[in-house]
């Protein structure tokens, strides 16, 4: 039988199955969007980098490299305690997101075969490696006793609507921060193996090219649509991507350090690198990104964190339904000025497009 130790505070749906983790603004988020529009989708703007980015899919360089070495063969026991419960909490995370990809590109490269041939390719080739790394992260969380039923987490997900530039800012900016997040932990434990506390993390570096090349597929993608990246609509929408993207990543990751201190990484400076890193990157295609290293940047959203802190107190505290909204208002109300106010800094315009491709 296995103990509360092993399994700390996970409810299940049946013996070893966890229960989902409860939808909130900051879990991983499921999506359908418009696949007419997206069908009707003309490359010819970018067309021979699309299809370079699509044969270097084809060529699937990590297909024999998610293969569990003889080091997974032993019992995880002595990973016990608060460490065990956010280490699952850090693999079920990041499975939901890898299948929540899975899903998207899957459906898309279904609905565009027949209709935009060269771009559903794209998305079965990155659907297939979304899937390799969903399955990877469950066989990990089954060391720890638990799994995920992705079945029952297709079904039971709301799924949200994007328009096909939304899908294109937001998977871009999710592959490239997920790109800057595994490098960034790799290169950290490739230097203090000492802090390596499980070997999923061996597999970081071919992982993250796998994050590089999806995220460069969604580059070349919107280099074919100048119009989702060239007109004032697109610079806001850009600027509220990067911070919903940034925000939510330092919200997550601020709220539970344990993680990333029981393998040896300061949490502050790990999210400063990978949200400055991202950003950077992102100014290769988007017309504008944030401005990171203003003063404000980063107090604004540690008041976030806070307010957070405060709201998380209020849900555990004893009171009615009624009198804990109550509480809760001045909290959310701050969250949202602090939000806006770190949307109106002034950003950082890259050099346009204008109608052509860089």
């Amino acid at each position: 039988m296995v103990d509360s130790l092993k399994k700390p505070g996970f409810e299940e749906l049946r013996p070893g199955i966890k229960v989902p983790a409860k939808e909130t603004l900051l879990t991983p988020r499921f999506y359908t969007t418009d696949f007419d529009e997206m069908a009707q989708m003309d490359l010819s703007l970018n067309e021979e980098e699309f299809e370079a980015i699509v044969a270097e899919l084809r060529n699937d360089y990590n297909r024999h490299h998610f293969v569990r070495d003889a080091e997974f063969e032993q019992s995880w026991d002595h990973i016990d305690g608060h460490t065990r419960k956010v280490f699952v909490e850090f693999l079920e995370r990041s499975c939901t997101s890898e299948f929540s990809g899975f899903l998207l590109y899957k459906e898309l490269s279904r609905k565009l075969k027949d209709r935009n041939p060269l771009l559903a390719e794209g998305f079965a080739l990155i659907s297939r490696d979304e899937a390799r790394h969903a399955g990877f992260l469950n066989k990990a969380l089954s060391d720890f006793n638990l799994s995920l039923d992705l079945g029952f987490l297709t079904k039971s997900r709301k799924y949200t609507f994007f328009k096909p530039k939304f899908i294109f800012y937001a998977t871009y900016l999710s592959e490239k921060i997920g790109y800057w997040r595994y490098i960034t932990i790799f290169q950290h434990l490739d230097a203090h193996p000492e802090d390596r506390i499980y070997p999923i993390f061996k597999f970081f570096d071919n992982w993250c090219q796998d994050e590089n090349r999806h995220g460069d597929f969604f580059d070349a993608l919107m280099r074919t649509q100048p119009q989702f990246l060239n007109d004032w609509k697109a610079k806001l929408w850009c600027r509220f991507f990067l911070l919903s993207v940034f925000a939510t990543m330092y919200l997550n990751d601020i709220q539970k350090p344990d993680f990333y201190e029981a393998i040896g990484l300061n949490t502050h400076e790990f999210d400063y690198t990978v949200i400055e890193k991202t950003n950077e990157t992102a100014g290769r295609v988007f017309p504008i990104v944030l401005d990171v290293k203003h003063p404000e940047f980063y107090s604004r959203l540690e008041t976030c964190v806070k307010n957070n802190e405060n709201l998380r107190a209020i849900d555990i505290a004893n009171g009615s339904k009624f009198v804990k909204t109550l509480k809760k208002l001045p909290y959310y109300l701050s969250n949202g000025v602090q939000l806006a106010k770190l949307y109106f800094i002034k950003p950082i315009e890259m050099t346009p497009l204008h109608g052509q491709v860089r």
